[in-house]
């Protein structure tokens, strides 16, 4: 069942989130007969099964808690993982920016723990696709186990590969590559991409970003945006509004870029020098 299948009240199978105080927050599914431990005291499914989203509920030893319906990124976030996930202020930016909807086939290199995969085939709906590429078998498995338990692996292919053989599709709408040194399979990437489809990569560093600006514009990527994400929250308190003490800063990079077709034509040679497409070429011949 979908994390966020349209219910007013929680039913057998449902995810739910339980937030208690101090803003302690747990995510459970719901099973007929199960029970929840906490230092807290102990919930019944059974208990909890039927209420309406946003009840109030109290353990056996009178803690309060609230019964909500968990959004995408507070699923994310708890999510089981073994390497870095992406920030949600991140993953929403992407999938806007690369227009990322419903009956979309997109590709992901690098499964990591599943979450970006997740959030992608949230938002292609039932009709959309991913593949998501991964060389470490360990990190794929755990990307399938985070997919199964939301309910979203029938709209995933997951295939453990080396990319720099390249991939299986050459039609994609779009794609996100996760990996370190993403400027070495750019050919690969434009290959895959449907001719003025999307590209994204998110990395740290200003080195690694260089080497992928150079990369990208040598395969006839253009309208190359490079951008990070700053978040900051307030304090929801009336009579004193102020930042909080702390903020998810810098998590990387984002660089965005399209497929591009450029002509031979000299008429269209001002346009393709206005949006970056094979101007590192020209440089470096001049200087040879």
């Amino acid at each position: 069942m979908l994390f966020n299948a349209v219910s007013s009240h929680a039913r057998a199978g449902d995810i739910a989130q339980l937030v208690g105080l101090r803003h302690k927050h747990f995510i459970i599914t719901l099973k007929e007969g199960a029970k929840f431990e906490t230092h807290r005291g102990v919930l019944l499914h059974d208990e909890l099964i039927g209420k309406a989203w946003g009840t109030q509920v109290f353990s056996h030893m009178g803690a309060p808690f609230f019964l909500l319906q968990p959004s995408l990124a507070n699923l994310l976030n708890d999510l089981p993982r073994t390497t870095q996930i992406l920030y949600p202020k991140d993953i929403g930016y992407i999938l806007v920016t690369m227009g990322v909807g419903p009956g979309k086939k997109v590709i992901e290199a690098g499964s990591g723990s599943g979450s970006m995969t997740i959030a992608l085939s949230y938002a292609v709906g039932a009709d959309g696709h991913i593949v998501s590429y991964e060389q470490k078998p360990d990190n794929q498995n755990l990307a399938r186990k985070n997919l199964e338990r939301v309910g979203l692996a029938s709209r995933v292919d997951f295939k453990l590969r080396d990319i720099q053989n390249g991939f299986d599709e050459t039609d994609a709408d779009a794609f996100f590559l996760d990996l370190p040194n993403p400027w070495d399979y750019i050919p690969q990437v434009r290959a895959a991409l449907k001719p003025g489809a999307f590209f994204c990569s998110l990395l740290p560093t200003f080195n690694q970003v260089e080497k992928l600006l150079i990369a990208l514009r040598r395969n006839n990527f253009a309208f190359i945006d490079v951008c990070e994400l700053l978040l900051r929250f307030y304090k929801p308190e009336p009579a004193r509004i102020r930042p909080t003490d702390r903020m998810v800063a810098h998590t990387g990079f984002l660089i965005f870029a399209r497929r591009i077709e450029p002509s031979d034509d000299n008429r269209g040679r001002e346009l393709i020098e206005e949006i970056g497409a094979g101007y590192i070429v020209e440089e470096e011949t001049k200087t040879k």
